[in-house]
């Protein structure tokens, strides 16, 4: 038994297998392209390492692919069989155990059985960053900020991957409202980890919520080296970086983003297609004509409709098909939807709520049945942080809500949310809320026919 760069014990005896095992946990901590590769030669080395197999399995299902259940099932077996023939710490039986949890419908218990790890292991960062990234998917901010505060004193200055720690603390900051602080803890922790996308994207969210375009475009341009070694969370940061110039007003911009970075490549990576859509639907209700851009989208996303893994990733390719037009692919996610909910476990709760009423609200929007859409999203709101994504990501369905509100003529329960937008926000109006402020005080003058 020897200590990673955590300095938390794996059964890892060839150096050959800890460097492996090291340069994994570097990069999947900055979003690398070489994780899994990584991950291959530690196993390669070390073929009876139970946490590489549970790691491999974990991993996959925060992918939210259909396809890669089986693989985190063979994955459990092998990491099963593995601690069967190995001694393994109380940390790497804490994999195992996470990935039987997720496995039986329980992301919760996943969480659970990584944050044990960390009762004993606090300086453990893959361990924290798993159980953030996991409760992320879950929509659990409040619980990523508590996980990551108890365990930041064990990740002191001569901790080597402090920096990243800070940079997933920043993200919670943000997501709980605390915007100041979270910018100081992204700007410190990019100082230790430089390549750390998460943590730069972590300020950008901030600049976002404040509206401040011009810091949020300089920063995304400022640190390229933060992210454009990154996977396809890349993209998401191009997607961050359209999204700051529809603040300025500048709709071609965020298009040409579109075209040339943000669906560079045409993967159906449900995060890639959320970037993708929820794009496209914001510049449609800033009223441009996006083409026939939805095609492509709707294509891959008809594929994805027995999915089921994440609910945050089966309404974005909702978008995508309503997008596209494809009524009848539409109608039997819903009926997917509708199955699911009355199963047990974890995703199937989202499904039953807020999933159903948004499911609707979505459907109804592009049918033009605003009065049924505004009933249904409002509906979804008090629950729809639970599909997971972030505040920015939500938003689009937050802005469909309040143009649903608009064209179907209530103004008051319009005007109430387009006020608890501005308060998330600390009272910083963006451009869409003052186009829409503006609007529903025209609409208000003109007398009922």
């Amino acid at each position: 038994m020897t200590n990673d760069i955590c300095n938390a014990p794996v059964a890892l005896t060839r150096p050959a297998a800890l460097r492996s095992w090291n340069a994994m946990i570097r990069a999947f901590l900055a979003h690398k392209p070489e994780t899994p590769q990584h991950l291959g030669d530690t196993l390669a080395a070390a073929p009876d390492f139970a946490m590489g197999h549970a790691a491999r399995g974990l991993f996959s299902l925060m992918m939210g692919r259909a396809e890669l259940w089986q693989v985190a099932e063979d994955a459990r077996t092998a990491a099963h069989e593995a601690a069967r023939n190995t001694q393994i710490s109380p940390r790497e039986k804490g994999w195992l155990d996470a990935l039987d949890h997720w496995l039986a419908d329980s992301p919760t218990g996943a969480i659970a059985a990584l944050e044990g790890i960390l009762d004993h292991w606090p300086q453990d960062t893959l361990s924290a960053k798993a159980s953030h990234g996991i409760r992320f998917i879950l929509g659990d901010a409040s619980g990523m900020r508590r996980s990551v505060e108890r365990v930041l004193p064990a990740h002191a200055a001569d901790h080597p991957l402090r920096g990243y720690l800070l940079g997933c603390h920043a993200f919670t900051l943000e997501e709980t409202g605390e915007y100041a602080a979270a910018e100081r803890a992204g700007r410190e922790g990019l100082v230790l980890a430089p390549d750390d996308a998460w943590g730069l994207h972590a300020i950008a969210h901030v600049h976002d919520m404040r509206n401040e375009a011009d810091a949020g475009i300089a920063l995304i341009e400022d640190f390229r080296s933060a992210w454009e070694g990154s996977n396809n969370f890349r993209y998401h940061v191009w997607w961050h970086k359209a999204l700051l110039h529809l603040h300025r007003g500048e709709l071609d911009v965020a298009l040409a983003l579109y075209d040339s970075q943000i669906r560079a490549d045409k993967t159906d990576d449900y995060r890639d297609i959320a970037n993708a859509t929820s794009l496209l639907m914001r510049l449609e209700l800033d009223g441009v004509d996006v083409g026939q851009r939805w095609d492509e989208l709707g294509a891959l996303a008809q594929n994805r409709i027995d999915d089921g893994c994440i609910v945050f990733a089966d309404l974005h390719y909702q978008l995508a098909l309503a997008g596209a037009g494809k009524g009848r692919a539409a109608q039997e996610m819903a009926d997917r939807f509708a199955r699911d909910a009355r199963q047990s476990g974890d995703m199937a709760a989202r499904v039953a709520d807020p999933g159903l009423c948004a499911l609707a609200g979505l459907t109804a929007f592009a049918e033009g049945r605003y009065g049924h859409a505004f009933e249904n999203l409002s509906a979804a709101r008090p629950k729809m942080q639970s599909i997971g994504g972030s505040h920015a990501q939500r938003d689009v369905f937050e802005r469909m809500t309040i143009d649903a509100g608009l064209r179907a003529g209530h103004f008051h329960a319009t005007e109430q949310i387009l006020l608890d937008r501005l308060a998330l926000r600390d009272g910083h109006a963006d451009r869409f809320a003052e186009s829409r402020f503006d609007q529903l005080s025209r609409m208000r003058r003109i007398p009922a026919q």
